[in-house]
């Protein structure tokens, strides 16, 4: 559903997959979900089989439930570990920036950025309800928390910029590795936060890596149509997608954005019966507040 001809194609790598139970199955590999061999190969075929982009998420909360891993890797470290065992998909991890310095964010993207030679992104997001895991400020209500990720992308993208591209000289006989000129403060005062910069990462390759955003609510809507580039949709049919599809890029106005429908996927000759078999072990009937393909490669196709 992208706003041009070209058909982008991106995965989410959530662990063992999006269903809870998943790591029941016994081709779930869940006794490597920790280690970098499985994200290698699971992001390395996606990567070969031209996949444009991989999603990492990540959150600061536990998942709880009888059924599900209680664990995971952090996104942006992932990514960064994945970044010698691909060659040409975008990397996009999952950074929260509710308990997070912009700064840090921003520094972490950017080194990945230089090491993929300019395959970096970063979705945002904010975590309500875990305050207590860092103990240094109160909980926040929903637009307070999007109001200061709409700060925290300002800060990410200035000190993105504060780095002019030939701002390294590296001139021997004098001794200057940087003309200073060419590095600027970006001197931002907000409401939550107050950063001088400059960054201590050089411009990237993609000077402004790219931002995603996933639309779950008129907080997140806002937050896609005036700071992402790619925009993640959730929805139950195509008639809805593609009205808000719609409703994105009008609001957008000038601002090329593309947006990606997630579906979640279960492919398998008989994926009806692992579908039974993952909501047995679940002991419930598996929902998604968006559209479901469970079949075969081709049916998908179709």
């Amino acid at each position: 559903m992208s706003d041009s001809s070209e058909l982008l194609l991106a995965v989410e790598f959530a662990g063992t997959g999006v269903h809870p139970a998943s790591w029941r199955r016994d081709d779930s590999r869940a006794e490597e979900l920790f280690t970098p061999r499985y994200w290698a190969d699971l992001v390395g075929a996606a990567d070969r089989a031209g996949a444009d982009f991989a999603f990492f998420p990540d959150t600061f909360g536990v998942v709880s439930g009888e059924n599900t891993v209680r664990g995971r890797l952090e996104a942006i470290g992932l990514a960064a570990r994945l970044t010698t065992a691909t060659s040409r998909i975008g990397l996009i991890p999952t950074a929260t920036v509710t308990h997070t310095e912009p700064f840090h964010v921003a520094k972490a993207i950017q080194t990945i950025d230089h090491t993929t030679l300019g395959r970096a992104g970063w979705e945002v997001a904010v975590t309500p309800g875990v305050v207590e895991l860092f103990g240094r400020k109160d909980e926040q209500d929903t637009a307070s928390l999007w109001a200061e990720a709409h700060e925290a992308a300002e800060v990410a993208a200035r000190l993105w910029d504060s780095w002019e591209d030939d701002a390294e000289i590296r001139d021997v006989a004098t001794g200057r590795f940087i003309d200073r000129d060419k590095v600027h403060y970006i001197d931002f005062v907000g409401e939550y936060f107050s950063v001088k910069g400059s960054s201590i990462v050089p411009r990237s390759p993609q000077g402004q890596p790219l931002v995603a955003v996933t639309v779950t609510g008129e907080e997140t809507l806002e937050f896609a149509v005036q700071r992402a580039d790619l925009v993640r949709i959730r929805a139950t049919d195509l008639a809805a997608a593609a009205d808000l599809a719609t409703r994105i890029r009008t609001r957008a106005e000038d601002r090329r954005i593309f947006v990606l429908l997630d579906v979640d996927v279960l492919l398998g000759d008989d994926a009806a019966a692992d579908l039974a078999r993952l909501e047995q072990w679940a002991g419930e009937p598996y929902r998604s507040d968006t559209l479901v393909h469970s079949g075969t490669p081709a049916s998908l196709l179709e």
